[in-house]
């Protein structure tokens, strides 16, 4: 990263200084020693860092509003996969309504119980680190979707 009176320098992107004007591919061509003589310092990139769990480098965002999050993303992505299929459950629920099959039952129960796991593996993290490489495993991101069930009869059309 390039830094000129302390602010950064993008390359490929024009700048002024003292009076001058320099083209954007300047500090791309300039040598080292023609950056140095205006005052372009280079210094690293600062280290990168996953926005959802930290402030900045090792500045960890509050583990416990973390975990409130995190259960409720969980909660929406297990109500997600449940939505194909919870138009089956309501239509066994009707007065004369046709029962769910035992495989849409299984498939439900398991999502739910799927996703108490996850709730529970969030809850039981100590502090942001934790939680960041829970939700960053496969562990995390497997939900096991499966296939959707095939019913004799076709969805009702949405209205």
């Amino acid at each position: 990263m390039f830094i000129l009176d302390g602010k950064p320098l993008s390359p490929d992107v024009p700048f002024t200084h003292d009076g001058i004007q320099y083209p954007a591919n300047w500090l791309r061509l300039a040598t080292p020693e023609e950056r140095e003589a205006i005052g372009i310092t280079e210094e690293p990139d600062p280290a990168p860092y996953d926005q959802r769990f930290y402030w900045g480098p090792d500045l960890p965002k509050d583990h416990t509003e973390l975990v409130k999050q995190w259960v409720t993303q969980t909660k929406a992505t297990a109500g997600t996969l449940l939505a194909p299929s919870d138009w089956m459950i309501t239509r066994s629920a009707e007065p004369g309504g046709k029962p769910a099959s035992q495989a849409v039952l299984d498939e439900r129960a398991a999502i739910r119980a799927k996703s108490d796991e996850k709730e529970a593996a969030i809850e039981a993290t100590t502090d942001t680190n934790e939680l960041a490489a829970y939700i960053t495993s496969a562990e995390y991101s497997t939900w096991s979707e499966p296939e959707a069930p095939v019913e004799e009869e076709p969805a009702p059309p949405e209205l």
